[in-house]
């Protein structure tokens, strides 16, 4: 289908357009200068927004941590279910919607491209099923390695180049996007009953330290010229005083900066407590914001927490067991031989609950108090602050000072007089909300072809029925938050599939990963390649050809290769 959407007031930030009036064409699913108006579908998008499609760098859609997530909460599917339509199947769920489901319900929103950041790689292949069956966006997933006791044992004898050679070989070998580090040492300290303490604290067994873990696996990152840095949830994440410890992760890798950022600290409200128990909680957003502020080797993305029922879900098992001790709520841990852990929970957050409230205010702080928007990026860190589904509801928060008013009046008492969103004014614009929902996320990405709205770009667009220069997003919040819970058009690689919030084309979306040993020397990866032969021989309970997932499996495939750290 040729597409010619006329009259939208584009905002689209990499190539510097904010709010003016102009035509997109669309052709064969891309981008192109102009199309034939006779033979084309025109879409008469005068007076709407139009963006690139949304993308979620960090949300917990797939894989067997997300499906344990259905199976412990039957609850769920009973408050949030949707029936068959001639377009769409049926599926169930709220916080942990089906596969099906989620694609739609992204899709609603005018998002086009999903990360899954949390893969254990020994269940990739479950990963990768879920996701062929998430339809119309495009997807990406982030295999666990910061645990891995290969990475642990090369790092520990300094082993870099053979480390890198063996991530490479694990991100191909999974068709994996991303290097996730989670808690790094303290999944596999809890694996033997402990956790780790501080970036100091050596891993039971291993030796090796969470800064040596962290460093070593930013130094492979380079190496192997990944398009996304290492995609990091730090130690200590959810405990009061943390927000030392994430100054001290991103300080770790300063020395390393260069043209691009080398670290993502990932959903970093749980990560920007102060504090030095519950009852002192307060947040830590103005020190990491003006670190962030000063430093250009770092990025963020805010999991912010809505006051809702939800589930959360991560590898950091000691995280989770805390939440256990916490709630007495149902409860699952599971360790995953010898790469990674995880742990799944209900929670609810609660508007009352001093320290609910202290978290739902950190998020907010950390995205209005960083300067440059293409810093951080919007999250929930979906199920775990919140279900994806809220996003509309942030972006009326972070657009309207009004609006982060009045749920000020209902929170916490106490947490009120601590919160800092009391003496900040800043309102994001239209284009600030197109960075942190589309391309800030694409430029973190390395996704060339996503995130704007260029000559050649993929055909990924988000039309939304408000005006821009009528609507005052201050005063007219919930315009803005019912024009972005369901788009006028949701374009995907130049086809209409959604419609006023209305799925009407279901379609396949592709995966895209990574070839990394395409950066390896031959000698280097040859000598690894032997290692994983021997250890999976001796070790594993797979066959080391059942491990690996061929390109083939996947339905629509996407082969990213590395590009140099030169390269803009």
């Amino acid at each position: 289908m040729n597409l010619l959407i006329k009259n939208g007031l584009v905002y689209d930030p990499i190539n510097g357009v904010e709010g003016e009036e102009m035509d997109i064409a669309v052709k064969n699913g891309k981008i192109v200068e102009k199309v034939n108006e006779r033979r084309a579908k025109v879409i008469d998008a005068s007076g709407m927004i139009v963006m690139p499609g949304g993308i979620d760098i960090h949300t917990h859609i797939a894989g067997s941590e997300v499906n344990a997530g259905r199976l412990l909460r039957p609850e769920d599917h009973f408050i949030d279910f949707e029936a068959k339509t001639e377009v769409t199947r049926s599926g169930v769920g709220r916080s942990v919607p089906s596969t099906f489901i989620t694609g739609y319900r992204y899709a609603r929103m005018g998002y086009t491209m999903i990360c899954n950041p949390s893969m254990p790689p020994l269940e990739a292949r479950h990963t990768h099923e879920e996701l062929d069956d998430t339809p119309i966006v495009d997807k990406a997933t982030y295999p666990l390695l910061g645990d891995w006791w290969f990475v642990l044992e090369y790092l520990e004898k300094g082993l870099i180049r053979e480390c890198a050679a063996h991530v490479a070989w694990m991100i191909s070998a999974t068709k994996g996007y991303a290097i996730k580090l989670v808690n790094p040492g303290g999944v596999e300290a809890w694996g033997f009953g402990r956790n780790v303490e501080d970036l100091d604290d050596p891993v039971p067994n291993f030796g090796v330290t969470p800064r040596e873990i962290i460093r070593g696996l930013c130094k492979v990152n380079k190496m192997l010229n990944m398009p996304h840095t290492i995609h990091v949830h730090t130690n200590r994440l959810g405990q009061p005083g943390n927000f030392t410890t994430t100054l001290e992760t991103m300080e770790t890798v300063s020395d390393m900066a260069d043209e691009r950022p080398v670290i993502h600290i990932t959903h970093c409200q749980f990560s920007a407590f102060k504090g030095d128990d519950w009852s002192t909680l307060r947040s830590g957003a103005e020190e990491i914001s003006k670190y962030v502020n000063s430093h250009s080797h770092v990025t963020l993305d805010m999991g912010q927490v809505v006051f809702t029922d939800t589930t959360t879900m991560t590898a950091d098992g000691p995280w989770q067991y805390t939440l256990y001790e916490i709630s007495g709520n149902k409860w699952i841990n599971h360790d995953v031989e010898t790469e990674t852990g995880s742990g799944i929970l209900p929670f609810r957050y609660r508007r009352k609950s001093y320290v609910h409230a202290v978290m739902w205010s950190i998020a907010l702080e950390l995205a209005l108090l960083i300067k440059d928007p293409w810093r951080i990026y919007l999250t929930t860190d979906h199920p775990n602050g919140a279900p994806f589904t809220t996003y509309p509801r942030i972006i009326s928060w972070l657009m309207s000072q009004k609006a982060r008013e009045r749920m000020l009046e209902k929170i916490n008492r106490k947490a009120r007089k601590r919160s800092l969103l009391q003496d900040i004014d800043r309102e994001y614009t239209f284009d600030e909300i197109a960075i942190i929902t589309r391309a800030g996320q694409a430029k973190a990405l390395g996704l060339r072809s996503k995130g704007h709205l260029g000559i050649g770009a993929d055909a990924d667009i988000a039309i939304y029925n408000i005006d821009s220069r009528t609507v005052d997003p201050s005063r007219d919040y919930r315009k803005v938050r019912r024009a972005f819970k369901n788009a006028a058009y949701t374009i995907k690689s130049g086809r209409i599939v959604a419609r006023n919030g209305v799925i009407v084309e279901s379609i396949f979306g592709r995966t895209l990963w990574v070839d990394a040993v395409s950066s390896l020397d031959d000698e280097t990866a040859t000598k690894v390649s032997k290692d994983i032969e021997k250890r999976f021989r001796e070790y594993w309970t797979i066959e080391l050809e059942n491990y690996i997932i061929p390109e083939r499996y996947l339905r629509f495939p996407i082969c990213i290769q590395p590009r140099r750290r030169s390269e803009k």
